[in-house]
């Protein structure tokens, strides 16, 4: 299958910009945070000082930083982002938000900022399964970073899956909206899991959305690169490899809302914003 378009054009002080944006908006970091020195930050991006300095000169130019006396650099919220709208907090129906996406799409940092938007509960199947899928892939005599094997994939992945679906449906239930972020690859593409997660919202009242995060293969690579889990070994070991195996026209087989998250797309805030603004209107015309 072809690899996820390239846009290699693209320089990389754009990407580390970009990243470092999400972070803000998602709230990773911080208002008022102090960054590490640029010497700091460019270990941990992988890329030279100058490299590190026209992103944060880009980040100045944008609002998002601003250097202070004594202090180095310092986050900064844009005036324009910071002008709170009127979250849907808990509407009528309840909305359950599914958000997928390759690994290093940037589909956890959409999550966790549609989540400070609306104020609803964001479970992310890392956070929540990674404590005991650990530990039992060790018992089952693989290791903790194992994300290719038939032991992950048969027998461990389903039950991830599981447990989050089972915590959606808790939070359903007792007429809470929620955010729910995996890469759901296989089940995006199960027309059997499409037809009863759809159904399964139905039994609760609630509306179910499905959300396709897509970045080029360089953004990705920045972002597993950045982070170094475990989990990303393999990728990062044989990423051309890994790549090839990236289908780049892969979308979900259900009604969806695809989001950019590329240096030349719009801020990830602004297409949460958006997507928000789209339940408004839906709920207005039943």
């Amino acid at each position: 299958m072809p690899g996820p378009e390239r846009s290699a054009a693209v320089p990389a002080h754009l990407r580390i910009a970009q990243a470092i944006r999400n972070d803000i908006e998602s709230g990773r970091l911080r208002d008022g945070q102090r960054l590490p020195s640029t010497r700091e930050l460019a270990k941990e991006w992988q890329a030279s000082q100058l490299t590190v300095s026209k992103a944060m000169e880009q980040l100045a130019a944008d609002g998002y930083v601003a250097s202070r006396d004594r202090s180095g650099r310092i986050v900064t919220t844009p005036t324009a982002l910071s002008l709170a709208i009127a979250a849907p907090v808990r509407p009528v129906r309840p909305r359950i938000v599914y958000i997928g996406g390759f690994p290093g799409s940037g589909k956890s940092e959409f999550g966790r900022i549609m989540a400070r938007e609306t104020n609803w509960a964001i479970l992310d199947k890392d956070t929540i399964a990674r404590p005991i899928i650990e530990p039992a892939l060790e018992d089952l005599g693989s290791t903790i970073d194992d994300r290719e094997s038939d032991v992950y994939r048969n027998r461990i992945r389903p039950r991830e899956y599981e447990a989050l679906a089972a915590v959606v449906q808790d939070n359903a239930e007792c007429g809470n909206s929620v955010i729910a972020t995996a890469p759901y690859l296989r089940e995006f593409t199960d027309r059997s899991w499409i037809d009863q997660t759809i159904a399964r919202a139905e039994t609760c009242n609630a509306d179910p959305t499905f959300v396709w995060v897509r970045c080029s293969v360089e953004t990705m690579h920045l972002y597993l690169r950045r982070r170094g889990a475990a989990r990303d070994t393999w990728k990062l070991s044989h990423w051309d490899e890994y790549v090839a195996g990236l289908d780049a026209s892969f979308r979900p087989e259900v009604d969806h809302v695809v989001i950019d998250n590329d240096p030349d797309s719009e801020p990830l805030r602004t297409q949460v914003r958006q997507l928000i603004k789209s339940f408004r209107r839906e709920a207005t015309t039943r």
